[in-house]
């Protein structure tokens, strides 16, 4: 009979106080010692259960141990493509009941902090209609799985998490069970992947409407739009343009385009045509984080791309800022080294009882737009200081706790 292993990465608890003889399904606060919590996640059909060591949240997924390792290994490499997945920690085998009875491996994986199943946001308390943004960033993760060469196999809202970014929502991929690493997948496996996913997502908006979260809607109507939309980004990243060779000028044009999509072109692949009248031009590497790496590199801050799409802007405002109080040109490095000091860095401390409401990033996203109210309302400039105690007043108070979203329902 196999001996229990715990095979966890490094910076991690050893997680060996837990009941690993007892079926997950059978684990409780008094046997876990108190570190069992409920989280709001989705429909799975495993047996799933969450333990908190010092603030950090884990999940914990009974299966057989060749797909624990297999999914372990998936989540790993995509992870290191730099793709937005949960962080895979360790794998747990040789598990047996005091009877002498095989219970399975585990898969451990580390909850992400401000994470929101999209059950919760289809509820959404603040009353924004969050729905659309959160198709749009379902289909971007879908998209940049495929550029990858994933094929998912069960894509579905159950299997994603979202984070607040600037406004918007970021995708990321919590089951990968199902899927195929490879370096490249044929238009017919994406189809197929698509397919997948229209299922899915209807069944997900159909239990959303049985549960009253969302009123009637034509749900056929719903997941077309979602595949329409799915094939126009495909094209936009992928199609091969012509244009007349006087033209190259629409090489920058397109580029610039899918920047702005938030994809880095790092590679393009061009053609003159027989005769050389024409040029075709196909993106050959697309990477999603243009900004969000360029962020990085200036800083060191690692952040959503929107989110960094934003801090860029006020970084550049700041450097001017800078070059003409001190009469003389800042460079850009140095002005985002002081940004961080001097504006980014005080301006995202907030009582203590209130910094579960929204992650760092998230907040001095929420604070830059809350300063430009104040300013507008009042027709003069408003400090990043009293616009932050504003906002920390009448705005963040109101908010729900997101850092960790508890579970509401029965299971």
């Amino acid at each position: 009979m196999p001996e229990m292993e715990i095979r966890a990465r490094r910076g991690h608890p050893d997680f060996l106080d837990l009941p690993w003889q007892l079926k997950l399904l059978d684990w409780d606060v008094d046997n876990t010692d108190g570190r069992l919590v409920r989280m709001a996640h989705g429909v799975s059909r495993h047996v799933v259960r969450f333990v908190q060591y010092e603030g950090r949240v884990y999940a914990l997924k009974s299966t057989e141990e060749a797909v624990a390792r297999r999914e372990y290994d998936l989540l790993r490499g995509l992870a290191e493509a730099r793709l937005p997945v949960v962080e895979a920690v360790g794998v747990v085998t040789g598990r047996t009941a005091p009877d002498g009875e095989a219970l399975g491996a585990v898969l451990i994986t580390r909850y992400l902090d401000f994470a929101l199943p999209y059950r919760y946001l289809f509820g959404n308390p603040t009353g924004m209609d969050l729905r659309p943004r959160l198709v749009d960033a379902g289909i971007i993760l879908l998209a940049r799985l495929h550029l990858e060469g994933f094929f998912w196999g069960d894509c579905s809202l159950n299997n994603i998490l979202f984070r607040r970014d600037a406004g918007a929502l970021m995708a990321y991929l919590v089951d990968a069970e199902t899927g195929e690493h490879r370096p490249s997948i044929t238009d017919a496996m994406r189809e197929h992947d698509l397919e997948i996913a229209r299922i899915n997502i209807a069944g997900d908006l159909t239990d959303l409407i049985a549960s009253g979260r969302i009123p009637e809607i034509d749900v056929a109507a719903a997941v077309d739009d979602v595949v329409t939309r799915y094939r126009a980004l495909w094209d936009e990243l992928t199609h091969v343009e012509e244009f007349p060779s006087s033209q190259r000028h629409r090489i920058e044009g397109r580029i610039r385009r899918l920047e702005d999509m938030g994809f880095d072109v790092a590679e393009v692949s061009l053609r003159p045509t027989e005769g050389g009248a024409t040029i075709q031009m196909r993106p050959v590497l697309l990477e999603e984080g243009h900004h969000a790496r360029e962020l990085e590199g200036l800083t060191g801050l690692r952040v959503q791309e929107n989110q960094a799409r934003r801090f860029l802007a006020d970084i550049t405002s700041w450097q001017a800022y800078l070059s003409e109080v001190e009469g003389r040109d800042v460079p850009r490095a140095v002005a985002a080294a002081r940004w961080l000091e001097e504006v980014y860095g005080p301006h995202i401390v907030v009582p203590e009882e209130l910094a579960d409401r929204l992650e760092p990033a998230e907040l001095f996203h929420e604070l830059l737009e809350h300063r430009w109210f104040l300013s507008e309302q009042r027709g003069e400039h408003v400090s990043n200081e009293e616009a932050l105690a504003d906002y920390v007043a009448s705005v963040l108070g109101t908010r729900p706790p997101e850092r960790l979203v508890v579970d509401d329902e029965d299971d």
